[in-house]
């Protein structure tokens, strides 16, 4: 199952990145973004098997994209079912912008830990144990920076889309992020 080229990293985080976005975009047609609570285990399964199978595809044997696919559902019907939430699919209430940063960054370094944790078992052993440390560090950043940019642009365009524009910006910035470290995946 390469689709990925095999030429430069370049090329697969550009890859990589565009599965991951695209997987966010069509999992929008299944799960409601909402408030923490709003956005259930389910919506979460789902929404984290539409960025997975895309991910998957761009692994080099099927084998490892089946893994890479159900230990993704795993890791986000876990990290809901425990109260950290559907990260990638929640919107935080609070129209404080240094709350809303710091809210960001710890329920990103949760969220991406729990991810990266699941993903960890899908991984050959030799890298796995780093992948725990780029997803974390990627959500932590990016869930904050989307969050803090979606607060903004609801509030200029008054309008709920602002919110879904800011976790749009998490979602490509997670794929930069994981993207970059990604291409190790193949090895």
């Amino acid at each position: 199952m390469p689709f990925a080229p095999e030429n430069t990293r370049f090329n697969f985080t550009l890859l990589w990145t565009f599965a991951t976005f695209g997987g966010f975009l069509l999992s929008l047609l299944f799960v409601e973004v909402g408030e923490k609570p709003d956005v259930g285990v389910v919506e979460a399964a789902i929404g984290g098997f539409a960025i997975a199978f895309f991910q998957g595809c761009l692994l080099k044997e099927p084998i490892f994209c089946i893994r890479w696919i159900f230990s993704s559902l795993l890791g986000w019907s876990i990290i809901t079912a425990i109260g950290i939430g559907a990260v990638g699919w929640i919107v935080f209430s609070t129209q404080i912008l240094p709350l809303r940063i710091l809210s960001g960054a710890i329920y990103g370094a949760l969220g991406g830990l729990g991810i990266g944790l699941a993903q960890w078992l899908a991984i050959p052993q030799p890298v796995a144990w780093r992948w725990i440390f780029v997803s974390s560090i990627s959500w932590a950043i990016a869930v904050p920076v989307g969050s803090a940019v979606g607060m903004l642009l609801r509030h200029l365009m008054q309008l709920f889309l602002g919110e879904v524009m800011g976790l749009a910006i998490t979602w490509l910035l997670v794929g930069i992020l994981t993207g970059i470290n990604a291409h190790k995946l193949r090895s």
